[in-house]
């Protein structure tokens, strides 16, 4: 019993870490009804904007405090994120109001490659590392309820709960504020949005702004793991089957599809693994989303569209 709760856990923790990439494909749909493939590319410039400035800002200022370091790093990247959005909807989504979904569609992958290019020049192309004082060594809990204890990585753990407090905050964002009802608004009708006064190209800075924020945090966790480098890119392609199970229009959706995924991904390694030779974890996830596409194509909050002919 233990064990299967050491497993589970770990899939939850893992499954937030899928949610949090999984939110910036959600908000950029949900303000103007595009997939973003640039939210790879998004998730790698902000993680090297990150490790880079954590390197350079103590030659700068000659500060060594790391905490103060890891902050200041925190708050350019940010800004270098806004300076992304407000950019990203001046020279290209400013110029495609009112386009088909193909051709933003076409534009969201321009600036991917944007983003990695410019993120080569800009930090460099070498493997870099984030040291946020995640602490590494596992923790045993529980020991005197099950024999041997539960097993806890509190990296995962302390990453799962920074994702989970993000994925809140934006779902209260979302649900009770005005400017989240004007995203909602937006991602339903960019004409009728903008006859009832709603700006649609502030509303496209602001979500653009989030995604980037949500995007650095996202390459601030998974750089401290896995290490700041070109691959990382890909994570994005993790939360694939997280948006096929939630809607791509639902928060709370990317949030439980998350979830989801983890738990399934963990158990499947374990249980099925050895059944099948191992290496189940890279395609179980993709697997699970084929079926679930046939059963509910728009995921399990995601919103059924009737056409009238």
């Amino acid at each position: 019993m233990g064990f299967f709760l050491e497993t589970l856990l770990g899939g939850l923790m893992a499954g937030m870490l899928y949610s949090l990439v999984a939110l910036g494909f959600v908000l950029i749909f949900k303000a103007s009804g595009v997939f973003n493939f640039a939210q790879g590319a998004m998730v790698l410039f902000g993680a090297l904007a990150m490790a880079r400035f954590a390197e350079w800002i103590p030659g700068w200022t000659g500060v060594e405090n790391k905490v103060v370091v890891n902050v200041a790093a925190f708050v350019v990247a940010g800004a270098i994120m806004f300076v992304v959005a407000w950019l990203v909807e001046a020279l290209v989504l400013r110029h495609l109001v009112n386009q088909g979904e193909a051709t933003l569609l076409m534009a969201t992958l321009g600036i991917a490659y944007f983003l990695e290019g410019a993120g080569q020049t800009l930090f460099g192309s070498n493997i870099y590392s984030i040291d946020i004082g995640m602490p590494k060594d596992p923790v045993i809990a529980f020991d005197k309820v099950f024999e041997g204890g539960i097993l806890i990585n509190k990296e995962d753990l302390i990453a799962a709960l920074i994702a989970a407090a993000l994925v809140l905050l934006l779902s209260v964002f979302f649900q009770k504020t005005s400017t989240g009802r004007a995203l909602r608004a937006v991602a339903d009708d960019h004409q009728a949005a903008q006859s009832i006064g709603i700006p649609l190209s502030r509303i496209w800075v602001i979500v653009w702004c989030v995604a980037g924020v949500v995007a650095l945090v996202a390459g601030m966790i998974w750089g401290s793991k896995l290490g700041v480098q070109f691959s990382l890119a890909t994570v994005a392609l993790r939360a694939l089957p997280v948006l096929i199970l939630g809607g791509l229009t639902s928060v709370p959706g990317a949030i439980i599809g998350g979830l989801i995924i983890g738990v399934g991904e963990k158990l499947s390694e374990v249980y099925i693994g050895p059944m099948v030779g191992g290496g189940i974890e890279i395609w179980f996830a993709y697997v699970l989303a084929l079926g679930f596409l046939l059963i509910r194509p728009q995921g399990l909050f995601g919103e059924k569209i009737i056409d009238r002919v």
